[in-house]
């Protein structure tokens, strides 16, 4: 029996009370109530048995509570005594049997007390259980496959309901345990944890839940066998972490361990058979979170892959119908420009031709007798009509050149799909357009910077075609510093152009940079647009860009990109893929 509450005690005997555990022996009050069930009244405790034979409690209750008539009530629950009523009197008056009947029905309220007190605190556990299980899903609905947050949870509230001094949460792969989760790890044993390898002895607790243990509970771990085997855990765990007590259980996953969970006491009090129930329905939710991210995993991967599927489906798509229109646009796109080929050569060769008659008409008027006012008539309207021929005749063949690069855009592509040197071909691109701009302005001078990566090597390319985007990108750069030139009065200003090659595992990149006269943010949006030129009337017809950009990404299945500051540099970037897609349909480009 231990003393829950008292009143009139004197203090040498409460003392006593409280040092000693009152276990009853031969012939006392506590014996005779044990036995009968009933309560057990001494008239004159000085004079009895106990006293007499130096039963210690006895003795105490006399000497030092001057203890004379004693009685014992007992508190029965089930035929079980759960409690007892202790009441004495410093004199010789034995209680009367309407006292001993009140105090039964003390007694009888106490047992009600203590029953209600237990139902109470079960529903509680149990709220506190249902609770702190819906908060861990809860967190593991919400975790969205991060683990840390859900162990943290989960071995928070196993610590929390099983009153437990510290606790860690471990896995395991099949070969090691790894630290997931702690709980209020003494200092000097998280130091130990993190520099040492979890590895444990075959007597320690993960050990035996590996052999197939359903749960570990020891309840000193200094009287251990792998404590006096010097196992290292177990040792680092006594005297580094003070622990005396430990409650394991693993992680099972279709029978198979897949970690565990270790919650420790700094004090000689074992858990219960309910703790050990509670701890293994958290391990059960850690499982659940453990699959519940590898199912998410592999759901995330599996949408990825239909994700990459349905890109790569629906740009083949869009590939496909981009080349049917392309190829229904070639078709119209050429009927149109043979059909204005006619009637504009019959313009442009006319229009030269009157402008020749022009010149045979004021020469035939020439001795004609006018006067002073009609022949300056004559001259003047001459000089206009010839002036408005040889615009006829300049904007004619700048629609002639259209003409010609839509049937040049419009045309079936005789060059076929194969491995080209990228190196070879942009240096080969380089030689022909500025050898073609020296032809044409033998004065003009610029620097050509090569860069090429030997790594480029071969590419799978339209060859013909790609020549085709890297004359035009290099001729606009050559077209831009010579413009810079014309404008620039400064004498220090040296025209360059650079090209350079960069490879990567999957892809080629070519860059033309020049500093000529660069593009204007607005001009940037439209230049790859059909038509849109920047150049004066006459030297440009806006298709180059058209045709390369088409070439290069619906065509190749590549990109490209320009950036540009006004009045400093524009570089044109094309990304070319090692294995280009060969996406013409009956050569149509």
């Amino acid at each position: 029996m231990r003393a829950v509450v008292e009143a009139g005690v004197p203090a040498a005997f409460a003392e006593y009370r409280r040092q000693n555990l009152h276990t009853g022996g031969a012939a006392t009050p506590a014996d005779v109530m044990r036995t009968t069930r009933k309560p057990a009244h001494v008239h004159n405790a000085q004079e009895s048995e106990a006293y007499r034979s130096g039963n210690p409690n006895a003795v105490a209750g006399v000497d030092l509570g001057g203890a004379r008539t004693v009685l014992y009530v007992p508190m029965i629950k089930n035929e079980d005594i759960v409690g007892v009523i202790n009441v004495y009197r410093q004199e010789v008056r034995p209680f009367t049997e309407e006292q001993i009947s009140l105090l039964e029905n003390f007694a009888s309220q106490a047992v009600v007390a203590i029953e209600n007190a237990r139902l109470f605190n079960e529903t509680r556990q149990a709220l506190e259980q249902q609770t702190a299980t819906s908060e861990v899903l809860s967190i593991i609905s919400r975790s969205g496959g991060d683990l840390g947050p859900v162990f943290d949870a989960i071995l928070g509230k196993a610590m929390q309901l099983c009153d437990a001094n510290f606790g860690v949460l471990n896995t395991y792969d099949g070969h090691r345990f790894h630290t997931a989760a702690t709980f209020g790890l003494p200092p000097a044993y998280d130091e130990y944890r993190r520099k040492q390898p979890l590895d444990y002895g075959p007597d320690t607790a993960p050990a035996r839940l590996l052999k197939g243990e359903r749960s570990v509970a020891i309840a000193d771990l200094a009287k251990s066998k792998a404590y006096l085997d010097g196992e290292r855990n177990r040792r680092a765990l006594v005297e580094l972490g003070g622990a005396q007590c430990v409650l394991a259980v693993p992680l099972l996953k279709g029978g198979s361990v897949v970690g565990n969970v270790m919650i420790f006491r700094q004090e000689n009090r074992p858990f219960t058979e309910k703790q050990t129930a509670l701890l293994e329905q958290f391990a059960a939710q850690a499982v659940i979170a453990i699959e519940n991210t590898r199912l998410l995993s592999e759901l995330r991967q599996r949408t990825a892959d239909l994700s990459r599927s349905l890109d790569e489906l629906r740009t083949a798509q869009d590939r496909l119908v981009q080349t049917e229109k392309l190829a229904s646009l070639g078709q119209l796109t050429a009927g149109i420009a043979h059909e204005i080929k006619n009637p504009l050569n019959f313009v442009n060769n006319f229009a030269a031709l009157s402008a020749e008659l022009t010149a045979e008409l004021k020469e035939t008027l020439a001795p004609a007798p006018l006067d002073h006012k009609m022949r300056s008539e004559v001259d003047e309207l001459s000089l206009m009509l010839k002036s408005n021929l040889e615009k006829v005749v300049q904007h004619g063949k700048r629609a002639d050149t259209i003409v010609k690069n839509m049937l040049l855009h419009s045309r079936e592509g005789s060059g076929e799909h194969r491995a080209a040197d990228i190196n070879a071909l942009v240096d080969e691109s380089l030689n022909l357009a500025c050898h073609g701009a020296r032809a044409e302005k033998p004065q003009f001078n610029v620097t050509v910077q090569r860069d090429f990566d030997p790594r480029a090597g071969l590419v799978e390319v339209f060859p013909q075609e790609i020549t085709r985007v890297l004359l035009n990108l290099i001729s606009n750069g050559l077209h831009a510093v010579a413009s810079r030139v014309a404008s620039n009065s400064s004498a220090d200003f040296e025209p360059l152009i650079t090209a350079r090659t960069r490879a990567s595992e999957d892809q080629v990149e070519i860059r033309i940079r020049d500093n000529g006269t660069g593009i204007p943010p607005e001009v940037k949006e439209k230049i790859f647009n059909p038509f849109f030129t920047t150049k004066p009337a006459g030297e440009g017809t806006g298709l180059g860009l058209s045709i390369a950009h088409d070439i290069i990404v619906k065509q190749h299945g590549g990109r490209i990109e320009v950036t540009s500051e006004p009045q400093q540099f524009t570089e044109f970037v094309v990304f070319l893929p090692r294995h280009g897609s060969n996406s013409r349909s009956g050569g149509e480009s």
